[in-house]
């Protein structure tokens, strides 16, 4: 079978599971975009999904202006729109938070995270094509978390240990599936937690595996000149020539 019809397949296994979990306070709304924003995740998939990667991005989850919006991983609208080419209907959570609406790919918001990893992408590879034919970016995560009445984003980090636990094991099982369909050389987390469970998913399959520094403005180092550290960094490492 072809690696975009296994990943396709992981995927919705993964967002079946994902919509079994049940949360509770401080998460009052639950997204999962590989549910309402299916068509554009399938499409990313197929599109973009083929065998033969080398190098593997792992994200956290879904951000609320990007994959939220999008159902692409770090799926800032632009880079999801004009760079990919992906044109899909986007549905809308069963519940949805007020002050999180969903509209799609003609969302006004910039997910700033998102902007500027695929901005480093484009900048060093020109099209999606080429950036694919030997890499791949996917969230360990499907679901985004969303607390009270501000509707503040709860990483799935900070997630109490019942859910975590539940939660992980269908995010690991999924994430290993990935590397056993892709068979990269490399797998970089974006971040600290994406590379903890990167190094869990990679024991023993002969996967090495790196960091790179967060893009998130939240992450103070990231906002003067993100990627030249991040391109450093995969030069350090050798992913990057």
């Amino acid at each position: 079978m072809q690696a975009e019809k296994r990943l396709i397949e992981a995927a919705q296994e993964l967002a079946r599971e994902a919509d079994k979990l049940r949360f509770g306070p401080p998460v009052t709304h639950v997204y999962n975009p590989l549910a309402y924003a299916w068509t554009a995740h399938e499409q990313y998939l197929r599109r973009f999904g083929g065998a033969g990667k080398e190098v593997v991005f792992l994200g956290m989850n879904p951000g609320p202006f990007g994959m939220a919006q999008t159902g692409v991983p770090f799926g800032e609208i632009a880079a999801v729109r004009d760079w990919m080419k992906i044109d899909a209907p986007i549905g809308r959570p069963a519940r949805e938070h007020p002050r999180r609406p969903v509209h799609g790919l003609g969302c006004a918001r910039s997910e700033v995270s998102g902007r500027r990893l695929w901005s480093l992408f484009a900048g060093r590879y020109g099209s999606p094509e080429k950036f694919f034919a030997g890499h791949f970016v996917v969230n360990y995560c499907p679901l985004a978390f969303m607390e009270g009445e501000s509707g503040k984003n709860r990483t799935p980090d900070k997630l109490a240990a019942g859910e975590a636990e539940a939660l992980f094991g269908i995010c690991d099982r999924h994430l290993r599936k990935v590397l056993e369909i892709l068979r990269p050389g490399w797998i970089i987390g974006v971040g600290n937690f994406a590379e903890e469970r990167a190094r869990m998913a990679a024991d023993g399959r002969g996967i090495k595996v790196g960091k790179i520094l967060h893009p998130a403005p939240a992450n103070p180092a990231a906002n003067r000149d993100w990627s030249g550290k991040a391109a450093a960094q995969l030069q350090r490492l050798g992913v990057w020539k």
